[in-house]
């Protein structure tokens, strides 16, 4: 879909309502939000009144319309859409439902008869609430208007109607420019408008509410140009859980997909991904406000020592940093707060100086230039009307004079949502200072913000490398097999030999003992459950009696040498997902992988950087870093064994479909890292 046609529909000159009561809504809403065009008004019976015109069809209109709110039987949608197709109309907003998202042959049916009878018409559903366009008073829906018109402002897309009206009604001063909802995304999808918005120099950012994302390579074209556009994107993507998986799918039909590879994108593709819509609008308000933070060192401070206790327990699993004021600031603070005052971050400066409106803004002057990426002003203000708040308003307009200017991002956080009044908000938001609310979510805002910052200022970008068609049956190479196609691309394995069983005790001989003795086969991949692995034989009689059991189990055996200087095993895989194709999976590996779940999940390109960062996230790091007196492991050894690995998925890519090696036993530092056990499964293609 091409922007001028999207364009056409968003920013309409004409508008037309087909359907009853829900479109008496969507004009009350035109008229609310002070839409200047024609509203012409379409319904088969309905009688013409003084006030309103009632046309018969699309073809009796005096025009062609821009947009259309489409909210007839879905029986009757695919005729009203040939009909605009044929009067060369903008687009249109398929408010009924009871299409793809049912998951029947009738829903997919009226999908398909929709899709045709459009033809080249750009539409927003179907099962899907409409738009409001508050840069250019434009408002297609079916509900509520709340807010006014803006010069700049946030995009936020929704694949629900519902949860674009919380956001419509949340009091938090979010400045909002448009608000979309998709539906089903059967024509127009969110990325189409992503794309579109990048060129819109009114948006700041976008706010997304995402169920599934039905092509994962477009999306990610569609951020890298959000990116390089300087709008950054937050969002709240359901289907962390088997149950919302579950419900996403009966609502638009949409996928939700592994939940963790979509996790491991955002984190380095530069997405706030947020747990709540609370911290999405306070995430979008620092976006809107300024762009990403640079990073994620920030000092909190306020006048109470309980505030900032909950501060530092709040983000204490987020990862902002809270540096010490530096010693030349400190000994300024000093001479304005006394030595009764203790300096630290966060930063309980007391009350002694609340009335003293000079020495409050020379604090704020010192603690907004001390070298912060954001500074936060904890305040929860009495409410305006029942209190006196003057104090109150006194230093937050001290603060927003102070940050003026100031090369550090500034914010007022109240520690509950409902402790800011609106004409705070709005004071700190025509001074360039970010009003947050609520103490975690502000804290993640300001995390998240930082996190996006950090991402752009590396020259990291993701890739996505999926195979050119879906594999087919697979087959399972042995592990002997497996272990000599890593070796090809630099993977360390032990010496070993595949031998009949009556040749197995001669070459354990061989090789030297201990060794580990293993039953092979194409139907034995996971060979310890059935017994057909033993570790550690050192002696003859030892290893006759393994192969004696061994050989009821397989007419092979895999001998090799046996590591004995492990430091820590780590499990190193490639799994394939269905949407963003590779991805590294490291984690803590042997017997503890399915025990400890501690495992991270990387995209290409994978480089010597990201797997050692990806490695530091790991609970068993430690361990490989030398823990309570126990040699370090050869992290070096390790991510170059990755690398290796991921050269061989990288020119398997059309045919992998599994890679599992696990695990790689870490040696100490300077001995190396060897894979040990392999599995790869290869499509029938290849």
């Amino acid at each position: 879909m091409t922007s001028p046609n999207i364009n056409r529909l968003l920013v309409p000159r004409s508008i037309a309502l087909v359907g009853g009561t829900w479109t008496d809504a969507v004009a009350q809403s035109c008229k609310k939000i002070g839409f200047s065009g024609p509203v012409w008004r379409i319904h088969p019976t309905r009688a013409s009144t003084e006030q309103t015109h009632y046309y018969r069809s699309i073809d009796e209109l005096p025009g062609a319309p821009d947009a259309t709110f489409l909210a007839a039987p879905n029986r009757d949608v695919p005729a009203v859409a040939e009909a605009l197709r044929r009067r060369k109309a903008g687009g249109f907003v398929c408010f009924a439902a009871g299409f793809s998202e049912t998951g029947t042959a009738d829903g997919e049916r009226l999908t398909e008869e929709l899709l045709a009878a459009a033809g080249d018409l750009p539409f927003f559903g179907p099962n899907c609430y409409g738009f409001i366009n508050f840069f250019d008073r434009v408002a297609l829906w079916p509900d509520q208007v709340m807010g006014e018109q803006v010069d700049r402002g946030v995009a936020i897309i929704c694949q629900s109607g519902t949860i674009a009206l919380n956001l419509l009604f949340s009091q938090r001063s979010l400045p909002i420019g448009y608000l979309i909802t998709v539906g089903n995304q059967t024509r127009v999808a969110l990325e189409d408008l992503i794309e579109m918005m990048c060129d819109d120099d009114r948006v700041t950012a976008f706010g997304l509410y995402v169920e599934g994302i039905q092509d994962a390579e477009r999306f990610a074209r569609a951020v890298d140009k959000a990116r390089q556009a300087g709008k950054a994107i937050a969002l709240v993507k359901t289907g962390r859980t088997e149950a919302a998986a579950r419900t996403t799918q009966s609502h638009t039909g949409a996928l939700a997909g592994v939940d963790v590879v979509f996790d491991a994108y955002c984190k380095e593709a530069g997405i706030a991904r947020a747990d709540s819509l609370g911290t999405l609008c306070e995430t979008l308000k620092v976006l809107h406000a300024g762009g990403p933070l640079k990073g994620r060192n920030v000092l909190i401070l306020g006048a109470s020592g309980g505030d900032m206790a909950m501060t530092a327990d709040a983000a204490r699993n987020l990862g902002l940093s809270f540096p010490p004021i530096p010693a030349d600031r400190v000994s300024r603070l000093e001479e304005i707060l006394s030595e009764r005052v203790t300096i630290a971050n966060p930063f309980d400066f007391h009350t002694y100086i609340w009335f003293d409106l000079p020495k409050l803004k020379a604090l704020f002057t010192e603690v907004t230039r001390s070298g912060y990426d954001a500074v936060g002003f904890m305040l929860d203000c009495p409410p305006p009307g029942e209190t006196d708040p003057k104090s109150y308003y006194d230093a937050v307009t001290q603060y927003i004079a102070a940050a003026q200017d100031a090369p550090s991002r500034a914010a007022v956080i109240s520690s509950l949502p409902e402790s800011m009044a609106s004409v705070t908000r709005a004071q700190c938001l025509a001074g360039g200072v970010v009003p947050l609310q609520g103490q975690r979510e502000g804290l993640e805002a300001l995390d998240a913000a930082g996190a996006i910052g950090e991402v752009w200022n590396s020259d990291h970008r993701v890739e996505l490398r999926r195979p050119q068609a879906p594999l087919t049956e697979t087959y399972a190479l042995t592990e002997a097999q497996g272990k000599k196609a890593l070796a090809a691309y630099g993977v360390v394995v032990p010496k070993s030999v595949v031998v009949k069983p009556l040749e197995a005790v001669r070459a354990a001989q061989d090789i030297g003992f201990p060794v580990v003795l293993k039953a092979v086969g194409e139907t034995l991949q996971h060979k310890s459950e059935v017994g057909g692995v033993f570790v550690n034989v050192r002696s003859t009689e030892d290893a006759q009696r393994a192969v004696d059991h061994l050989s009821s189990l397989s007419n092979q055996v895999l001998v090799e040498e046996m590591i004995t200087d492990s430091v820590v095993e780590i499990l190193v895989g490639i799994t394939v997902d269905p949407q963003f194709g590779q991805v590294l999976v490291l984690g803590a590996g042997g017997v503890m992988t399915e025990l400890w779940h501690d495992t991270v999940t990387l995209l290409p390109p994978f480089t010597a950087k990201n797997i050692e960062a990806g490695l530091s996230r790991l609970t068993v790091y430690r361990l490989l870093q030398g823990f309570r007196g126990k040699p370090a492991g050869d992290t070096e050894a390790l991510v170059q064994t990755t690398l290796a690995i991921t050269r061989y998925a990288a020119e398997h890519v059309n045919s992998l479909s599994e890679l599992d090696v696990n695990p790689v036993i870490v040696r100490p530092v300077g001995r190396g890292a060897v894979a040990v056990d392999t599995l790869i499964r290869l499509s029938e293609k290849y």
